[in-house]
């Protein structure tokens, strides 16, 4: 974070929905967020204060929703 770019790779759960806030604040003081998450999650998804890049899983959204 300190050269101003900052790399996020996040897990579904309780740490992402505390880390967005973080990543939010950090993109105001001129931060690049980059966050690398799977397609299919429940709570990781796009927002226009980070750049998402998604990467393919071998499950779909309805057979995570259905697993919960």
């Amino acid at each position: 974070a300190a050269a101003g770019k900052l790399l996020v790779v996040p897990v579904d759960g309780s740490h992402w929905l505390s880390m967005q806030e973080l990543l939010d604040m950090l993109q105001q003081k001129g931060h690049e967020v980059v966050v690398v998450a799977p397609e299919v999650s429940l709570h990781i998804k796009p927002s226009k204060n980070f750049v998402m890049k998604m990467y393919p899983v071998s499950f779909t959204q309805e057979e995570l929703d259905k697993v919960f």
